[in-house]
């Protein structure tokens, strides 16, 4: 996988971020979901690296990228702080600005990173989700039984950690696993298996039901989203019939297209051909 990529791990001000660059042209930041890593773009990526210089990260948290301390409001896991790496990852490769992509977290950080930098945002595509505020206020008992893993990773430390860590497979991945690669899923099982990388995903979800909240709350209504916005998601995907998703996002971003795909959560990885075509036709208009 990735055997066009270079492979470099870049220092910013707050941690180090795991970075795969292959391609010429325009520049792709692809963000990737929760409890994946970069990989999950392997199948999507070399296509796109044909038309852009295409990057791939991981998270502040995730596979070999830094996992800072943490601290009591749980902001070095804010979206808004992984934002500030993106830009900076970027920044130092060369380029001020740039087309956006996010998976599941990557486009919770992707859609951040717009609002908090417009400047540095051409287009945006955020796949299957919509804002963490409009999710969480949509949450009831359907809801909450099926992303019961947000409520259970946002519980204080070290409650999460030590069930987790007795079972990893069976809470990451489960009836999951078919869906992946082998190699890419050996690459998830190997992140996983880092106590520090367990620590840093409930983390994240402990910030997404703090900070990222507030965040969102202070810019719904204030700030739009200016760059054009392409909202995907999966047709056999819970927020499918849960949300008008192209609606929701025209509350948040000026221009704004979308559909939903013959699949389910896991876009990049079970329709990779679809991705790869419409992110060719969005990136590129």
């Amino acid at each position: 996988m990735f055997d066009s990529f270079t492979d470099q791990v870049v220092t910013t001000a707050e941690t180090t971020i795991r970075v795969r660059v292959a391609g010429s042209g325009p520049p792709l930041l692809l963000l990737h979901g929760f409890p994946q890593t970069h990989l999950m773009w392997h199948r999507v990526a070399p296509g796109l690296a044909e038309h852009f210089t295409v990057v791939v990260t991981d998270l502040r948290g995730y596979g070999d990228s830094g996992k800072p301390p943490t601290t009591a409001d749980h902001g070095p896991y804010s979206k808004r702080a992984m934002a500030r790496d993106q830009v900076e990852v970027m920044q130092q490769l060369g380029f001020d600005r740039f087309r956006l992509a996010g998976h599941d977290r990557g486009a919770r950080c992707a859609y951040r990173l717009a609002l908090d930098r417009p400047d540095a945002v051409e287009r945006l595509a955020v796949l299957d989700i919509v804002p963490t505020i409009d999710a969480l206020e949509r949450t009831d008992l359907e809801v909450a039984n099926l992303w019961w893993r947000w409520f259970f990773l946002a519980q204080p430390a070290p409650l999460p950690e030590t069930l987790i860590a007795a079972d990893p497979e069976a809470f990451y991945f489960g009836r999951h696993h078919e869906l992946f690669s082998p190699q890419a899923l050996a690459g998830y099982r190997a992140a996983v298996a880092d106590p520090a990388t367990i620590h840093a995903q409930c983390e994240d979800y402990r910030a997404m039901m703090t900070l990222d909240l507030d965040h969102d709350r202070a810019d719904r209504g204030r700030c739009r989203i200016t760059a054009p916005l392409l909202t995907l998601w999966g047709r056999r995907s819970p927020i499918d019939r849960w949300f008008d998703v192209e609606a929701v996002w025209q509350e948040w971003a000026t221009d704004v297209r979308g559909h939903a795909i013959d699949c389910g959560h896991f876009l990049p990885e079970e329709a990779p051909d679809r991705i790869v075509s419409e992110f060719l036709n969005f990136f590129r208009d």
